[in-house]
């Protein structure tokens, strides 16, 4: 049987795609379970520094598979959340490279991903109201992402938006021309492997806390962070390659 997603490792970046092309990479159960898989892999292999989530064919992820859901409605709400949550919670960077279009859980993937680069091509739905659903999930990523009044815009009304609108509303890094898809997410990922490992994986702490803290709690938490950071074995050698005008041990040229 044909694996539903792929892992293609390239150095220190490990490129997941999801492969289902037949369906326009649909979240079915078989492919939640093979991209949590997938996704545990890399963040466990000590050689892969950054990942990225891509698709096959010409769609990036047309949201949860709708004959399954019919027959087994309580499946990948179930599996769904696992994926989501190990991708927000990823200590190592993950660059999503949105090759089309996404729609509904699609697009819970790319915001959970820390830098999202689409093709201006590629168009963004959330379908759900239109088939007597709610996008209830996927609004734990969208909403930390998106501006509130886009996404009531489209939560609500369910119409279709273009890559430009997406990068304007927060849920795109960027939207590039569909010939520079390749080289600008292999410019983040060339960016992302010249930070030090343990000051990204902190920096992504930085990123979830600082915002949602209590002024005083946040300044507490990240003065803490912060000195643990420079006091680093990463820091050290950081900050005496900058001295010394060489690249710190870590770091890969782009």
């Amino acid at each position: 049987m044909k694996d539903l997603v792929r892992t293609a490792l390239a150095g220190e970046v490990a490129t997941i795609t999801l492969d289902s092309p037949a369906n326009r990479n649909a979240l079915s159960s078989g492919l939640l379970i093979e991209l949590h898989a997938a996704l545990a892999g890399a963040l466990s292999d000590a050689g892969v520094r950054v990942l990225v989530l891509t698709g096959a064919g010409p769609a990036f992820c047309s949201g949860a598979d709708l004959k399954e859901s019919r027959t087994s409605p309580a499946v990948a709400p179930e599996l769904f959340p696992r994926v989501l949550q190990l991708i927000w919670d990823s200590p190592k960077p993950i660059v999503c490279r949105v090759n089309g279009s996404a729609r509904a859980g699609g697009i819970g993937l790319i915001a959970a991903c820390d830098i999202a680069v689409a093709a201006q091509s590629a168009t963004f739905a959330f379908s759900e109201v239109r088939i007597g659903a709610t996008p209830a999930i996927i609004a734990v990523t969208c909403l930390r992402r998106m501006e509130p009044r886009a996404a009531a815009e489209y939560f609500l009304t369910g119409e279709a938006f273009g890559a430009q609108r997406a990068a304007e509303i927060g849920l795109l890094t960027r939207a590039v021309p569909e010939a520079e898809l390749d080289q600008q997410t292999g410019r983040y990922a060339g960016l992302l492997l010249r930070g030090a490992p343990g000051a990204l994986e902190a920096t992504k702490t930085v990123l979830r806390e600082a915002g949602t803290l209590p002024v005083a709690d946040g300044l507490a938490r990240m003065a803490k962070l912060s000195a643990g950071r420079f006091a680093s074995a990463e820091a050290q050698e950081g900050m005496a390659a900058f001295a010394e005008k060489r690249d710190p041990s870590w770091a890969v040229r782009p």
